[in-house]
């Protein structure tokens, strides 16, 4: 934990040193009441003692009050930074990662566990330290008044001190279950939002809701847990200073009946004993928050030890500039991968060479590898044998930020963010100027849309483009990856949701970006897989064949049998479509 707090040790020392002033002016009453009811007897005037009261008692109240403000204040400083490491690790995670974990749950780390380091990076090391230095000072005090006393307090106070030791370890295991609850929940919550019409459309409301209502319920009762615990410990020390007070009470007035010590000392010493309760208190309370921070630490701990990226830095991880027009190419070399040492392999020596520029559409049965074959170029994977080689050069050994500016990105599912409709489209170029943002639109014909929208480019788009249909957000995906200006473009079944006027009239803009760029495409359908340079077979993880659409009909079964089928088939529907 001392990582987080060391950045500020200044400010914790400074509230630390405040508070504990507080504490020694508190300590001084007793004594300030000791000296009062001595003179009660005398003839001396008890008004400079009791200004001397006062002045004591307001001291520690701003002291205390000024020294509580900067440990807070040092704590949400804490706390952002915390948050600030973590989402800046959570989003350089490896992709496979992230697929690993849910991203309920890794929210969940940036916003609940660390609001639960506030207390225990400055509160609980504070109170842990002032505490214990007043509880010592103070005991000192009752020992130099009456060591007969002393002994009948610190036998209640080790009895509890034994119980509670006992229960701390509880409180921990509670709150780190509840934790595990919260992010579950969170996973839920993501999930359901994410597919919110599927949820609808199923009728699945109320399972979803029963989901996230038992996380509830499980967070629920292990808080419920913690509390209880916690409250054990509070009434324990509540009870220990109650059966203190009766004891020193009881064996003291005895005391002072024989004689043996003034009533002024009695009276002190029961101060003292009262005064006992706040150092104790704060012992306790550090190791509360300790074992609900430990907790939250234990978590983002493990958030923290995910495999990372390494984006080199260059402009936390962005490109510092977009890549120019020479078109890249790429070459597999006995490439083997599997998404995890469980899952069978995806890829077996998958080897094929992309000259630049040029268009080459991959082509294969469902789960023939095609798709994995963008990611291992992105190097969103490693892979496990073999080179991926852009510019003859190994993907791993390009700056990762530089491999990605040279490469524009459309997904399967064309994923469009939160914001404006401007904001989406400089996603990728924030450095795009206004001219190029018009060109682009006009390019990947978005003025229709632009146009109808309210408010044109400044247009919000809901969650994930849900003010979108899906044609239209295809549409700015491809879109967003022309105006990155990349050397490499890759469209995953980028024109999948589109209607046949819009294929072909963007279909027209690959084929002349196609020109200049090295462009690699995964197809489905016939009208993109003919106007390709070259077409790359994939089968069960291999290369079948490579070559263009007239010489694999010819000359590869598979080819033949899809090109007969599945393409021809969507050719046949998209012409009769256009014909009606």
């Amino acid at each position: 934990m001392y990582r987080y707090f060391r950045p500020h040790r200044g400010a914790i020392a400074l509230g630390g040193l405040l508070t504990l002033l507080g504490s020694v002016s508190g300590l001084l009453q007793p004594l300030a009441a000791k000296a009062l009811v001595d003179r009660l007897g005398g003839d001396g005037s008890i008004a400079g003692m009791l200004l001397l009261l006062t002045a004591l008692v307001l001291l520690g109240s701003a002291m205390q009050s000024v020294g509580a403000y900067v440990l807070e204040r040092t704590a949400e400083s804490v706390v952002l930074a915390a948050r600030r490491t973590l989402v800046g690790r959570l989003l350089r995670l490896r992709l496979a990662e992230v697929e690993r974990a849910q991203p309920g749950d890794l929210m969940s780390r940036i916003t609940s566990d660390t609001t639960l380091l506030k207390a225990v990076t400055t509160q609980a090391v504070v109170s842990a330290f002032t505490g214990g230095l007043t509880f010592v000072a103070t005991i000192v005090l009752m020992g130099v008044m009456d060591l007969v006393l002393l002994g009948v307090t610190l036998g209640v106070i080790v009895l509890v001190g034994i119980a509670m030791g006992l229960v701390m370890p509880k409180i921990s295991q509670a709150t780190e279950r509840s934790q595990e609850a919260v992010g579950v929940m969170s996973t839920a919550l993501e999930r359901a939002f994410g597919a919110y019409r599927t949820v609808k459309a199923s009728g699945a409301e109320a399972r979803e809701t029963a989901l996230l209502d038992e996380a509830a319920r499980e967070a629920w009762r292990n808080g419920v847990k913690s509390a209880k615990w916690q409250a054990l410990t509070w009434s324990s020390i509540g009870l220990s200073v109650q059966v203190s007070f009766l004891a020193v009470l009881g064996i003291g007035g005895a005391r002072v009946a024989s004689g043996a010590i003034p009533v002024s000392t009695l009276v002190a010493f029961l101060l003292f004993l009262f005064y006992l309760f706040d150092p104790i208190g704060r012992l306790v309370e550090a190791a509360q928050q300790y074992q609900v921070g430990a907790a939250a630490v234990a978590r983002i701990t493990r958030a923290e030890q995910l495999e990372t990226e390494d984006t080199d830095g260059a402009g936390e991880g962005e490109p510092t500039g977009r890549p120019g027009p020479a078109p890249a190419t790429v070459a597999f070399e006995d490439v083997t991968f599997r998404y995890g040492a469980d899952l069978p392999p995806v890829h077996h020596g998958v080897t094929f060479e992309v000259p630049g520029p040029g268009m080459t559409a991959f082509v294969g049965p469902s789960g023939a590898g095609k798709t994995t074959v963008f990611g291992l170029i992105e190097r969103f994977y490693e892979a496990g044998g073999g080179r991926v080689l852009v510019d003859g050069r190994d993907v791993r050994e390009w700056p990762l930020a530089e491999l990605r500016a040279a490469i524009g990105y459309v997904e399967q599912d064309a994923p469009v963010l939160s914001g404006t409709l401007r904001e989406n489209l400089l996603f990728a170029a924030p450095d795009a100027t206004e001219e190029e943002l018009r060109e682009v639109v006009v390019r990947a014909r978005l003025e229709p849309l632009v146009a109808g929208l309210p408010e044109g480019l400044e247009t919000l788009v809901g969650h994930r483009g849900s003010k979108l249909s899906g044609g239209e957000r295809q549409r700015v995906a491809i879109a967003r990856a022309l105006l990155r200006r990349p050397r490499l473009l890759l469209l995953d079944e980028a024109t999948s949701q589109l209607d046949a006027v819009n294929e072909l009239a963007l279909r027209d803009v690959v084929a002349e970006v196609s020109r200049d760029v090295t462009v690699l495409v995964v197809a489905h359908r016939l009208s993109t897989v003919t106007m390709a340079d070259r077409i790359v077979v994939m089968d069960a993880g291999r290369v079948r064949a490579v070559g263009t659409h007239a010489e694999l009909v010819a000359a590869d079964p598979l080819y033949g049998e899809l090109a007969a089928t599945q393409f021809l088939a969507t050719a046949s529907a998209e012409t009769s479509s256009a014909l009606r």
